[in-house]
């Protein structure tokens, strides 16, 4: 059987945006050309590889059986490529980090500037996402998640424990009912969560505390944090989001305090890889630094 190395790296795009369009995005092709490889392939495989419907590609049997194989394949190239490039010194070409968007927007800038400006070689890429990033359809090369998932073919390892307060503006506080404990919360107006859209039970903080109703909303985590800011009422923040919003204080410091993990993820198939793996280790020294660096400041 003759097979063709770009018709397989076809397969594997569409595989992980189940798209002809997506696919050929990302690799910066027409889709028309996508599709005569996907054709191609499959007449070299002898059977279909993609059933196709308006809601997208999605991979039939014989597609499910060569997908393991073609991303074993797809990491032997890279890491020989690595092999040959011989080189010892910094990390080049592009990696992508996804991340919930509270590690997002307030640690990864900071981390991810310091290891681009001791490797100028590397495009760093932060997706900030709402959701578990899905490594297998490779959303991204690395992931930091808020709990350690216990099915997929993935590496997890855990990076550090970071806190969460409870806090408001002080001029929301000046201008309300003081708080003396957390039964006096029910008169007060609660930031938090959209409650159908929580996609990780660590992030159901305000159930740990009694709270039912959440009168300003957001997925974002970045958006929760500019409500409380503005005076929109008191919310569960990330001690490292607090140096970032002036004006805001903890509450209730001794009664009101989480604690909550952040996990590298991995593919598998990327353990061998020597770039990711020197990317993955000072990713993960920058964030235990920069959380510790942020939570004095926030103590402070």
């Amino acid at each position: 059987m003759d097979l063709n190395w770009d018709d397989i790296r076809v397969f594997l795009a569409v595989a992980r945006a189940e798209s002809l369009s997506g696919a050929a995005q990302r690799l910066r092709l027409d889709p028309a050309t996508a599709g005569r490889r996907i054709a191609r392939l499959e007449q070299a495989m002898g059977a279909p590889l993609f059933g196709k419907s308006p809601q997208g590609y999605a991979l039939t049997e014989a597609g499910q059986r060569l997908l393991s194989h073609a991303e074993r394949a797809e990491s032997a190239m890279v890491e020989g490529a690595e092999a040959l490039s011989g080189r010892s010194g910094g990390l080049s070409g592009q990696i992508r980090v996804g991340a919930p968007d509270g590690c997002a927007n307030y640690l990864l800038p900071q981390v991810c500037r310091d290891i681009a400006t001791a490797n100028p070689d590397l495009d760093i890429q932060i997706v900030a996402l709402p959701r578990v990033v899905n490594l297998s359809r490779r959303e991204a090369d690395i992931a930091v998640a808020v709990s350690a998932p216990v099915a997929g073919r993935l590496v997890v390892q855990k990076i550090t424990d970071y806190r969460l307060s409870l806090a408001g503006a002080r001029d929301y506080l000046r201008g309300h009912a003081p708080i003396r404990g957390v039964a006096d919360l029910g008169g007060h107006r609660i930031v938090g969560y959209i409650p159908d859209m929580i996609f990780d039970r660590e992030l159901d903080y305000l159930s740990e505390i009694g709270v039912e109703r959440v009168q300003l909303a957001s997925n974002s985590v970045a958006v929760q944090v500019q409500c409380v800011r503005q005076g929109g009422g008191l919310g569960i923040l990330h001690d490292f989001a607090l140096p970032f919003a002036p004006g805001v204080r903890r509450v209730l410091p001794d009664e009101v305090r989480l604690t909550r993990s952040f996990y590298l993820l991995r593919h598998a198939d990327d353990r061998r890889l020597e770039r990711l793996n020197r990317f993955a280790s000072a990713l993960a020294d920058g964030l235990r630094a920069e959380v510790a660096r942020l939570e004095a400041i926030a103590a402070a």
